[in-house]
């Protein structure tokens, strides 16, 4: 716990907002939108011995400052590294006609998260189509249809 106060509180005199607010760690990302939407490592925290965040560039650099509020920091979501069919049945809406192939979406932080791919008509053609190829090519890799 960092002892400052959360502004989002109404006893706090701030106005209600929709989203947390964001309190970065010592070696949190954060994109400061006061410093051109820069990403920077969070080195120190505003207490004791700083009366403002401190951040530096991730592979190094000259240090700037943020408000002690966090008010221009935004958390710096990790990266995709890749999606892969989620060995689920998948669904298909004729109202909406749509379809919905159940996928997970892995993080280079190590998460995942499992979410939807949802098709159009023309999408789950196409698709068909590239799913084909690729059969294609490995059976070729194996010298040949199994």
């Amino acid at each position: 716990m960092t002892g400052r106060a959360a502004p989002h509180l109404p006893s706090q005199g701030a106005e209600l907002g929709t989203a947390a607010p964001f309190f970065p760690r010592l070696g949190d990302l954060a994109r400061d939108t006061a410093h051109g939407g820069e990403i920077g490592v969070v080195i120190a925290l505003p207490g004791a011995d700083a009366a403002t965040y401190h951040l530096r560039p991730p592979g190094g650099g000259e240090e700037w400052t943020a408000p002690a509020d966090g008010t221009t920091l935004r958390p710096v979501p990790a990266q995709v590294t890749y999606v892969a069919s989620a060995r689920r049945d998948v669904s298909y809406d004729h109202r909406a006609q749509q379809g919905a192939l159940p996928v997970l979406v892995y993080f280079e932080d190590g998460g995942n998260v499992e979410s939807l791919l949802v098709l159009d008509p023309d999408q789950l053609e196409l698709l068909y189509y590239q799913v084909g190829r690729i059969i294609e090519h490995r059976d070729k890799a194996r010298g040949g249809a199994l």
